[in-house]
């Protein structure tokens, strides 16, 4: 179940920090050690979903290799202001991790967004690039990123913004933001596992099977996200991600209201 969520959530604008909130209250999972690194391990799986569809993205052939270094040297400026942010922050960002109400109204308020923004870049939209050019919007694309370190804003969400923002059409600025997941989320990944065994924490056979299944079903599921995403992104925009990220936002809110228990995987 956690890896449906995690492959439905990962790359749409809906926050998949939120999403495991609810779904692991509503089962009743515990926040052990093992839970945690099992939530960010089955990244993986999502990650290769991106690798698998956008193959030629990654790995071309002929003279397209040469012309390749470019997207990589793109990708790698876009990267590093999460992974700077991450060494200084990361306390902080830790302590707003524990914060359930946090994520609620990170949920709401960018669903509030979500549902201007079609307005907002309707000009660009008609105009809009269909691949990043610039290595400065690059880093400008990466700076967003950042701002979903925030629990419940949403690293797709941010990085698509930031994408539009920076001149791509929809199509092109979720894409950029697919691309953009592979390193940020392998890195995150590895750090968590190198934490964990830092801890002395290993695998039982029986955890390596979860982790085993939660990772094929993540990359199955994200594998159909990411092409559904794409085709009702361009036919009708944002608006029904933010009347979604609001109704979700109000759900934790209200779960926290009536006194159940929510725990921060």
């Amino acid at each position: 179940m956690l890896g449906i969520v995690e492959g439905l959530t990962e790359f749409l604008p809906v926050s998949s920090t939120g999403h495991m909130i609810i779904a692991s209250s509503i089962m009743g999972i515990a926040s052990d050690d093992f839970t945690k690194t099992f939530t960010i391990t089955i990244q993986l799986g999502a990650i290769l979903s991106v690798l698998v569809l956008y193959w030629r993205k990654f790995f071309p052939g002929g003279v397209s290799v040469l012309r390749n270094i470019d997207f990589y040297k793109k990708l790698l400026i876009a990267f590093l202001p999460s992974v700077i942010a991450g060494i200084f922050f990361k306390p902080y960002i830790e302590i707003l991790l524990e914060n359930v109400i946090v994520v609620a109204i990170s949920l709401f308020c960018g669903g509030i967004i979500f549902i201007m923004l079609d307005k907002w870049f309707a000009k660009a939209e008609k105009h809009g690039k269909e691949e990043l050019k610039s290595d400065s919007k690059a880093l400008k694309i990466g700076l967003f990123q950042v701002i979903s370190m925030i629990p419940g804003v949403s690293r797709s969400a941010a990085t698509i913004i930031g994408g539009l923002s920076q001149g791509l059409n929809k199509k092109a600025a979720a894409e950029f933001s697919f691309f953009l997941a592979v390193p940020t989320m392998f890195g995150a990944t590895v750090k968590d596992l190198w934490d964990f065994y830092q801890k002395g924490g290993g695998f039982k056979a029986e955890e390596l099977q979860l982790l085993a299944i939660g990772n094929l079903v993540a990359f199955v599921v994200a594998m159909l996200a990411i092409k559904s995403f794409i085709s009702f992104l361009t036919r009708h925009g944002f608006k029904a991600f933010g009347y979604y990220r609001i109704i979700a936002g109000g759900l934790i809110l209200i779960l926290h209201w009536l006194g159940i228990e929510l725990s921060m995987l």
